[in-house]
């Protein structure tokens, strides 16, 4: 990593650069302490260095604090202090050639232009850059969704190239910090137990669930526009799925990894590749959460009703391969859901054999990869006390190793170091929109009803039978 460098955030002023990107660089802090970092907020808002300079020095203690003990808290103290006595703001129009070209000229050495804007803005923030205006070593973070189907998601791709090489692109997927993916691929390709169970003959099914009990929490101006399928299972969970199925790679460096997770894209369809019946979709009513009552999704502000905007949607893949043929994949996400489960677990086929006069555990045994906290569980059947012959379902648990850095910080760690390892590829960006793509149409023409359950229940009443049930109907 080097030494000295500058980090252009363009929307500073918003939310996630207080609360997850600011706090995020301080274990990056801690753990580069030789770091110079000049921190560049820029925005609409008519602030100055001091203000921001308050707002740097928050949040970075912030971030520091939720780390507990670093190995060198003074030498993570004066970086800390480094970077915000560098601070400063420049009040921005992100869309405009001039103030740009004007705000990257500023920059004292190749700038990292963030991007924490909406869609839709960074969209024309990219079509102002141009190639001239950028010098060597510039990078640009992106933060998801990467456009708003398919075709804007080429695009945008097309634009980025223009303007700088495909390396110097970081497509941001927080949910995809380090340390998650590591864990994952070091349970599949280290231990043969796991690997050597990791396909069709062993696995009867796998279901990635991201349920969570948090409501709208006032987030209706991007989540209304969104909802539950484009906002957790076009992104993370299609990109959690690749992880899961794709082939080992030859190694762990960015070329190897993303070109094996890409292929897993390439190979995935929709259930029987029927957008309507491998979907559903549904948003809550009035219930209560915690003991607090919570209005409909409806009524909440912000939200326009006409939109039929869901607020959990399942969505059943398939991969066309010789290890996966066969599996049904099943994502899901929910908010006000009152029991939230955030895994993956894959649902193992029962022995081939078991012999007469045992007894017992009959569900299908499971391993399961708990996404937060980071946790593995496996069920095994073993003969319990009193009557050996009665089989006793128990479970293996252990934690995985939990990085040293949040997954805001794992991102920014990889930019600064000009990492691309865990930045999305091009092509994964648009595949996973060209899954979803259909099923949005069939959801319009009206060919999938938008159910509905109340908040704090675990979803519609029909939603019991799984959707590869349903689908042989």
């Amino acid at each position: 990593m080097q030494s000295d460098q500058t980090l252009i955030i363009l929307g500073a002023g918003g939310d996630l650069t207080k609360r997850l990107l600011v706090p995020g660089l301080a274990g990056v802090l801690a753990r580069n302490p030789e770091l110079r970092l000049t921190l560049v907020g820029a925005g609409h808002s008519e602030s100055d260095d001091a203000a921001w300079r308050e707002i740097v020095r928050e949040a970075l203690e912030n971030g520091l604090d939720a780390l507990g003990d670093v190995p060198d808290a003074a030498a993570a103290k004066t970086a800390i202090d480094r970077a915000v006595d560098a601070a400063r703001w420049r009040t921005v129009d992100a869309t405009d050639r001039g103030q740009l070209r004007d705000l990257v000229a500023s920059a004292e050495h190749p700038p990292i232009l963030y991007f924490a804007l909406p869609p839709d803005i960074t969209v024309r923030a990219v079509e102002a850059l141009r190639p001239g205006d950028l010098p060597d070593g510039t990078r640009l973070a992106l933060e998801k969704p990467f456009g708003h189907d398919a075709e804007s998601a080429r695009t945008l791709n097309a634009l980025l190239a223009e303007r700088v090489a495909d390396d110097q692109v970081f497509r941001v997927d927080h949910f995809l910090g380090k340390s998650t993916v590591l864990n994952l691929l070091g349970l599949r390709f280290a231990n043969r137990l796991f690997e050597s169970v990791w396909n069709r003959d062993n696995v009867a099914a796998i279901d990635i669930v991201y349920d969570e009990t948090l409501a709208l929490e006032g987030r209706a101006g991007y989540y209304d526009s969104a909802g539950a399928l484009v906002d957790m299972i076009q992104s993370h969970l299609l990109l959690v799925a690749g992880f899961m199925t794709m082939e080992a790679p030859a190694a762990l460096d960015a070329d190897d990894l993303r070109g094996s997770l890409v292929q897993a894209l390439r190979a995935m369809r929709p259930l029987a590749d029927d957008p309507a019946r491998a979907s559903r979709r549904a948003r809550y009513t009035a219930g209560e959460l915690d003991g607090e009552g919570v209005p409909a999704y409806a009524d909440e502000d912000g939200v326009d009703p006409e939109n039929e905007t869901e607020t959990l949607a399942e969505f059943v893949v398939t991969v066309e391969n010789a290890r996966w043929a066969g599996v049904p994949i099943m994502l899901r996400s929910g908010k006000a859901v009152g029991a939230p489960r955030k895994d993956a677990q894959l649902t193992l086929h029962p022995v081939a054999h078991l012999p007469r006069g045992f007894r017992g555990a009959s569900d299908a045994p499971r391993i399961i990869v708990s996404l937060t906290p980071e946790h593995l569980t496996v069920d095994l059947d073993l003969n319990g006390p009193g009557d050996p012959l009665e089989l006793d379902r128990v479970q293996l648990d252990t934690d995985f190793g939990s990085g040293e850095l949040t997954a805001y910080g794992e991102v920014l760690d990889g930019i600064l170091a000009a990492d691309p390892l865990l930045s999305v590829p091009a092509e994964a960006a648009e595949l996973c929109w060209a899954l979803v793509d259909p099923v949005l149409a069939a959801w319009r023409d009206g060919a999938v009803p938008l159910d509905e359950y109340p908040a704090g229940s675990s979803g519609p009443d029909g939603w019991s039978t799984p959707l590869t049930d349903l689908s042989r109907g």
